[in-house]
């Protein structure tokens, strides 16, 4: 939201070049309050006021636009000046942004960076997208295990500022190997024991990401053992990095909203809604479109399989809506949950056949109620009350099927290796409407002859 109140303010300062004034507002306020009054500038306005603040302030201000802001601006303005500030800006973050520039706009500004940062980029960018390293920051608070509490905390004094977090201390070897871990916390315990080492401090069982694990995975990590941060370890437990919990909170909200839109029959979109293209989001919908399409085709023919019995039973016709959405939405029902279920850990593979009893009770209780509701229906519609049996047969039949094909296909998905998501809702719906025709005119051929 665009905060106008400092506009004026801000314009004339900037016209008048008052130094003083500019420099004061960009360390008066929080980053985030300083980014929100300047919204309303000009991009060129917004870079000329940062100008006036540390480099330091100049990043944190930075970091609270939005992407395409922020890129405009570093495409924009002169490549020195976009160096110096990429310099400050945390190494995670600053990856990304370099990864959405153009190549053009890369190749001037690496080279004006200092070889340290150039290598730190290269060898983040280096990592597969969607693994622990490509989400990693290389700014860890690295320390030796022979340090006492008090020579921690005066190194840490040096470094703090280039820190991304310093409540977890990691204690390495002079190899960079991983030994242990020691948090703030206890670190300002032991500060009057001047013989306590980090090595007598530290805790060695540390919960580690590997360099090339799956994102999701370090999630789960994060989420299970409620972690601040995590660390990076290659194969042979060398300290890459760490990724901390604002990373890992950006994965579960893009793994979440991935999964809601393929829940919904619609590729995931790499992009924000309103920003993608027109026919690369029909291009993203209109797949999924295309074969529920084929498979409602199927339906189809299954009612042209049948048109004797129906002609036979027109009555018949009135209740097939009813019979395919109470499948359908049924079948949606018990996908959602699971998906939802194994997306949150609570449900893994394994569990497939507690998942299926559950399921069976539950289909027979919803079964049993709508039938019921249906029998009173079609008796007023019905020749008779035996003809008018056959709805709440079939509805009892197609619930219990929409139910555990609804449980059972996101999990079989799942140990072939695929995503459950890709058994969106819809897709459910379709298979099960094909069963409920088909059970439905087969349950009116035996009890109408």
């Amino acid at each position: 939201m665009v905060n106008t109140l400092f506009l004026p303010e801000l314009r004339e300062m900037l016209q008048l070049g008052q130094e003083t004034d500019l420099r004061e507002f960009s360390v008066t306020l929080n980053p985030g309050r300083t980014a929100e009054f300047m919204e309303g500038l000009e991009d060129a306005e917004v870079w000329a006021v940062l100008q006036y603040a540390e480099p330091y302030r100049r990043a944190e201000i930075f970091g609270y636009f939005e992407e395409d802001r922020k890129l405009h601006m570093l495409t924009r303005e002169p490549a020195e000046q976009a160096a110096e500030l990429i310099e400050e800006i945390p190494p995670d973050d600053r990856v990304d942004l370099i990864q959405a520039l153009s190549a053009e706009t890369v190749a001037k500004i690496l080279p004006l960076l200092p070889a340290i940062d150039r290598r730190d980029i290269e060898r983040l960018r280096s990592y597969v997208e969607g693994t622990a390293g490509s989400l990693m920051t290389s700014d860890v608070a690295k320390l030796a295990e022979r340090f006492t509490a008090r020579e921690a905390l005066e190194e840490l004094g040096r470094r703090a500022s280039d820190l991304e977090t310093i409540y977890y201390l990691y204690v390495v070897d002079d190899n960079n190997l991983l030994r242990g871990i020691v948090s703030a916390r206890q670190l300002v315990s032991a500060i009057s024991n001047t013989t306590k080492t980090l090595g007598d401090l530290m805790e060695t069982d540390v919960v580690v990401a590997l360099v090339g694990e799956d994102q999701e995975s370090v999630a789960a990590k994060v989420e299970r053992f409620n972690l601040l941060a995590i660390p990076v370890v290659d194969s042979g437990r060398q300290l890459l990095g760490i990724i901390t919990h604002d990373d890992v909170i950006d994965v579960v909200r893009e793994e979440l909203t991935e999964d809601a839109q393929r829940i919904a029959a619609v590729a995931p979109l790499e992009d924000d809604f309103l920003r993608i293209g027109l026919f690369k989001l029909s291009y993203k919908r209109g797949i999924w479109l295309t074969i529920l399409f084929f498979a409602a085709l199927l339906t189809a023919f299954a009612l042209r399989a049948y048109e004797d019995e129906l002609e036979t039973f027109a009555w018949l016709v009135w209740f097939i809506p009813l019979i395919i959405s109470a499948g359908g939405n049924s079948g949606s029902q018990s996908a959602t949950l699971v998906i939802t279920a194994m997306t949150g850990g609570e449900v893994k593979n394994s569990d497939l056949p507690r998942v299926l009893s559950r399921e069976f009770v539950v289909s027979l209780l919803l079964g049993g109620f709508l039938s019921l509701i249906g029998f009173l229906v079609a008796l007023a519609i019905a020749p008779t009350a035996w003809a008018a049996l056959v709805i709440p047969c079939t509805l009892l039949s197609v619930i219990f099927c929409g139910c555990m094909c609804g449980v059972t296909l996101p999990i079989l998905f799942k140990r072939m290796g695929l995503d459950p998501a890709l058994m969106s809702n819809p897709f459910v719906a379709g298979i099960v409407d094909i069963l409920g025709i088909v059970i439905y005119i087969n349950v009116a051929r035996v009890l109408l002859g």
